[in-house]
């Protein structure tokens, strides 16, 4: 992962470098941004990956999946509330390949057991030291 994830060549960050992995559990990798705020990558080059950005306080921010076409295309936000239909929710639900183009949505049961197994499995990497 690097240029934001992509691969298109339109960023001068060589692919694998803007993040570093933390632990993967499956097909789920855990990352954190190497400079400064959480920032989730914005395509992948493997497909059915679901990736979990890790601020750098070791919290889990976002769980971002991706299309057919390895593009960003849905991303839960956790830690923050956001403004879904006028009431305030954490977590909540960006869709579209930019941030919020799609609008945002309460999480549903199937993003919540997403929610549950990521920080299940975040827990146990950071309490087995």
């Amino acid at each position: 992962m690097g240029g934001r994830g992509s691969s298109s060549g339109m960023s001068d960050k060589p692919y694998g470098t803007e993040y570093e992995t933390l632990y993967q559990s499956g097909n789920i990798k855990f990352v954190r941004y190497k400079n400064g705020a959480a920032t989730t990558p914005a395509e992948t080059m493997t497909n059915g990956r679901v990736y979990v950005t890790v601020n750098a306080r070791d919290k889990i921010k976002s769980i971002t999946y991706y299309d057919k076409h390895n593009k960003h295309f849905k991303q839960i936000d956790i830690g923050h509330e956001h403004k879904v239909n006028g009431e305030k929710k954490d977590p909540h639900t960006h869709k579209g390949y930019i941030h919020d183009e799609k609008g945002t949505y309460d999480v549903s049961p199937k993003e919540r057991k997403m929610i549950d197994r990521v920080k299940k499995a975040w827990y146990y990497h950071s309490n087995r030291e």
